[in-house]
C-alpha cells in the first residue's frame, strides 16, 4: 500500500518523526539546499505539510502545492503561515494551542509572581551579601486583592485566570467579544490597563495585534503596574515599552517573548525592572512532545476522513 506524500518544512520531535516516517513518504524541504528546486520537484504530489510557526509558508509556495489538503503546525502561533491563502484554497490548518496551554499559563503566573515579588533582584540581594550588610530587603506589595487584566481570554487566557483565582485577585479581561465568564469585560485594552494593576497579554500574533500594547496602554497601566507578555513579541511596541520602563511610566515587566529573538534589544534587557525568560513558556519535554503529537494525530485524522483535533478554522463543507 502506497504512503501519502507529506512535505516537512520543520521537523517534529523525535517520537513524532518516527511515527510520521512510518506512516508517510516524507519530503524533507527543511534539509534541502536548493529549497526552491526541491519544492518545485516534490511539492505537486504532497497532500500534507508538517511545520511549526517559524517556517514560512507563503501564497507563492502554494502555487507549487496544487494537491495540498492540510497544514499541521506544531506550535500555537502561525504568523509565518499565510492562513488567508490556505482558507481561500480550502486547505485545513491545525495548531497545538491545547497541548501547550498548561505550561504557558504556569509561566504567566511565574512571571507575575517574579515581578511583583522582585525575585531576580532579591536573589541577587542574597547572593551578593547585601542582605547581611544592608539588612532587610525593602517591603513589597501583596498579590492578594490586586486587579489582574488578561488581554485575550482564549484557551490559555482562561487557564491563567483559573490559576490566579486562588490568589484572591480581581480578574478582568479584554477580547474581541464578551465571554460567558464572571470576570469584568473591557471593550478596549486601554480601558483594561487603566483598571488593572497587572496586565497579562496572551493574544495571537499577526498584523491585527501588532503593537497593540503601546505607550497609551502602558501609561494607563501606570508606574505601579506590571506588564506580562506570554503572547508574541510583535504584540508589544518595544520602543514604547523601553521608554515606559526607563521613565517610570510603567513599574515593571515580565517577558517571555521579544521583538527580535533570540537577540532582544540590549536597551530592554539591561533594565533593572524587567524579568526575562527566553521564549520558553512551553519548554518542557512533556509539552513539546504533546505539541508534536498533535501533528501526527491531525494528519492521521485527516487522511482517515475523521474530524481534526485542533483546527484553527472551520472550512465550508463544499471545500472541507
Amino acid at each position: 500500500m502506497s504512503k501519502e506524500d507529506v512535505l516537512v518544512l520543520y521537523p517534529a520531535r523525535p517520537k513524532a518523526m518516527e511515527q510520521l516516517e512510518a506512516a508517510y513518504t516524507l519530503h524533507r524541504l527543511d534539509e534541502a539546499e536548493d529549497k526552491a528546486g526541491f519544492l518545485a520537484e516534490h511539492g505537486p504530489r504532497c497532500r500534507g505539510i508538517v511545520t511549526n510557526g517559524h517556517a514560512a509558508l507563503t501564497r507563492a509556495d502554494l502555487e507549487h502545492l496544487p494537491n495540498l489538503e492540510i497544514v499541521c503546525c506544531s506550535s500555537a502561533g502561525f504568523e509565518s503561515i499565510d492562513d488567508a491563502a490556505l482558507r481561500e484554497k480550502g486547505i485545513a490548518l491545525t495548531n497545538s494551542s491545547d497541548a501547550l496551554c498548561d505550561d504557558v499559563a504556569d509561566t504567566a503566573v511565574m512571571l507575575t509572581l517574579a515581578c511583583r515579588r522582585d525575585l531576580v533582584a532579591a536573589h541577587d540581594y542574597v547572593k551578593s551579601g547585601d542582605w547581611g550588610r544592608k539588612g532587610m530587603y525593602p517591603l513589597l506589595s501583596a498579590l492578594k486583592g490586586k486587579k489582574v487584566g488578561i488581554a485575550g481570554l482564549g484557551t490559555i487566557g482562561k487557564a491563567i485566570a483559573s490559576r490566579l483565582t486562588p490568589f484572591r485577585v480581581c480578574l478582568g479581561y479584554h477580547s474581541r467579544r464578551p465571554k460567558p465568564v464572571d470576570h469584568a469585560y473591557f471593550e478596549t485594552v486601554t480601558e483594561l490597563a487603566r483598571w488593572a494593576d497587572i496586565l497579562i497579554v496572551i493574544v495571537p500574533g499577526g498584523p491585527e495585534t501588532e503593537g497593540m500594547i503601546n505607550a497609551e496602554v502602558l501609561e494607563a497601566l501606570g508606574p505601579q503596574g506590571t506588564l506580562i507578555n506570554v503572547a508574541r513579541g510583535s504584540v508589544v511596541n518595544e520602543a514604547d515599552l523601553i521608554a515606559a520602563l526607563t521613565s517610570g511610566t510603567l513599574g515593571n515587566a515580565g517577558l517571555d517573548v521579544y521583538l527580535n529573538e533570540p537577540n532582544p534589544d540590549p536597551a530592554l534587557t539591561a533594565l533593572p525592572n524587567v524579568t526575562l525568560y527566553p521564549h520558553h513558556a512551553s519548554g518542557t519535554v512533556e509539552t513539546r512532545d504533546a505539541m508534536a503529537q498533535t501533528v501526527v494525530d491531525n494528519l492521521r485524522a485527516h487522511f482517515a476522513g475523521e474530524p481534526l483535533l485542533n483546527p484553527v478554522y472551520t472550512l465550508p463543507e463544499s471545500v472541507a
